[in-house]
């Protein structure tokens, strides 16, 4: 039987988590920031191995994702945060694209949830609730969106219809750091807990805490901040922060918080915030203890924790259901016309929208997230284009910053093509001529590179047509809050496409995660 666990308990990008327990069973949601469905729900009976059940937000009423921002800034869902209450979960959380703060109801985890309910008066971002013990409910949050003071705001809620009954108060500035943000209340032995994140959701990044026996304080910092923190060091683990807190049935407490994995010695990371587990004890003053005395590591002790078998990895999707599975996302708000499972059964059929891979809005897109540094990616489609039209596999982190191996017609010559697009610089890197109605795509990752590759579905060989560095598809240069994405896309060239592309399977195959010596990084890059 299994005695410790590995981080990250949810790989890949899963920032701002937060948690809940019901009996013996954990749900756990993340941020989603443009990505549809929203806000991914996950389920454990060990805080360690998890399931997701699907996602929160699944309708245009409850989810709309266009906003004003520009191309390559995240928009969409942040840091929403899940309670259970007399029955009902909740889950609170703001939509940046539209600057609205809401919450939904659901008596299943798995939904369907309630339309949302927006704090028209609240104005601040980063909302949790608290359900005191007298009947009344707290909202907790950061300032709005004019420019109020910096810090940690509260005001009393009618769960029932969203409204405020106080008014909005300043109770914590923190500690110091930047960005005081992503706020938990909680009761413990008489006294009421805030804790924060601050330092900014990068390497500064700091999990703080303070205590009052009155919600709006004053609260007292505790003089040990902070609780949970790796800047100024070299662990495998960087930014930690953005945590929250849950006891478990046994007695026993826990955080799950958000973190990075840099790529090397270098300050880039690819996949993306992740979610992360870590033990939590208390010390004789009464202030909680995080990781190893503060410290988030890769391995913990697993205590007292009734450590289950992880789920078995699905390597092919067939596309033979009816639905999506729960991995699938769109970039923002789907066409409806833009795909279907329907059109052709047992393959996934996308027709190219007016937007593209690099304009903002909503193009032909289904993807998942990439969870492994090393991995392999396939899929077998058939498409005969139009000219203009084209259909692939797209490494994708925002508009601004993709790569990506495509079927198109050009000048009438059929051609499969291989781009990169960096910032304000887009390249046809590498073509070839392709005249066949289905070509097997691939795409091979690394912590250095990422490798395209063509091949006919009747022949052995397997072909390169391009390379694209890990580097510019990190957060640290392609910027938003995200992480990356393998996904399928079709584009029409500025028009509607007429041409369907079906898309048989998608097989994504985990490799082993190590980190890569000197000569391996040369090798790879040439």
């Amino acid at each position: 039987m299994k005695t410790t666990f590995s981080n990250p308990v949810i790989p890949g990008f899963h920032p701002d988590p937060s948690v809940c327990r019901v009996d013996e069973d954990y749900y756990l949601v993340t941020s989603s920031f443009d990505y549809f469905p929203g806000i991914p729900v996950f389920h454990s009976r060990d805080l360690v191995n998890w399931r997701q059940l699907g996602h929160v937000l699944t309708r245009d009423s409850q989810l709309q994702l266009q906003g004003s921002f520009p191309p390559g800034w995240s928009q969409g869902i942040y840091a929403p945060t899940i309670r259970y209450h007399e029955g009902l979960f909740y889950v609170i959380t703001t939509n940046i694209s539209i600057q609205k703060s809401f919450y939904v109801w659901a008596d299943n985890p798995q939904g369907p949830w309630s339309e949302p309910v927006f704090l028209d008066s609240w104005g601040g971002v980063d909302p949790s609730l608290f359900f005191d013990e007298d009947g009344k409910v707290y909202v907790t949050g950061t300032s709005d969106f004019m420019g109020e003071q910096t810090g940690i705001y509260q005001a009393e809620l009618d769960i029932a219809d969203g409204k405020l009954l106080s008014t909005r108060r300043l109770i914590w500035e923190g500690t110091g750091g930047s960005h005081p943000e992503g706020p938990h209340l909680y009761r413990i032995n008489g006294w009421y807990y805030l804790m924060a994140a601050e330092g900014g959701t990068e390497y500064g990044h700091m999990e703080t805490i303070a205590r009052s026996r009155n919600p709006y304080g004053p609260f007292e910092s505790n003089p040990a901040n902070p609780i949970l923190s790796n800047r100024s060091t070299s662990k495998p683990i960087q930014a930690t922060g953005h945590a929250d807190l849950v006891q478990a049935k046994d007695g026993s407490w826990w955080c799950v918080f958000l973190g990075i994995r840099p790529v090397g010695n270098a300050k880039r990371h690819i996949l993306g915030r992740e979610t992360n587990l870590a033990p939590v004890s208390w010390n004789e003053e009464g202030w909680p203890v995080a990781g190893n005395h503060g410290l988030a590591e890769l391995e913990y002790d697993a205590g007292t924790l009734p450590l289950g078998e992880p789920a078995a990895w699905e390597h092919r999707e067939d596309f033979d259901a009816e639905m999506l599975g729960p991995v699938w996302n769109f970039y923002r708000n789907p066409e409806p016309d833009s795909w279907s499972l329907k059109e052709r059964p047992g393959y996934l059929t996308l027709k190219g929208r007016v937007c593209g891979l690099s304009e903002k809005g909503s193009p032909a897109f289904v993807g998942r997230r990439q969870q492994h540094k090393n991995c392999e990616i396939r899929t077998k489609l058939e498409f005969l284009p139009e000219e203009g039209e084209e259909a692939g596999l797209t490494v994708f982190m925002n508009e601004k910053f993709h790569y990506e191996i495509a079927k198109t017609l050009r000048d009438g010559v059929p051609k499969l093509i291989f781009r990169r697009r960096m910032g304000s610089i887009m390249q046809i890197a590498a073509e070839v001529d392709y005249d066949g109605s289905e070509v097997i795509l691939g795409i091979q990752a690394n912590e250095v590179m990422y490798t395209f590759t063509y091949a006919h579905p009747d022949r052995t060989t397997t072909e390169v047509i391009g390379k694209g560095e890990v580097a510019f598809l990190t957060k640290e240069v392609a910027g938003g809050f995200a992480g990356t994405f393998f996904a399928m896309y079709a584009a029409g060239s500025g028009k509607n496409a007429e041409t369907p592309a079906h898309f048989d399977y998608f097989d994504y195959v985990p490799l082993e995660d190590r980190p890569l010596n000197l000569f391996e990084v040369f090798t790879r890059s040439e």
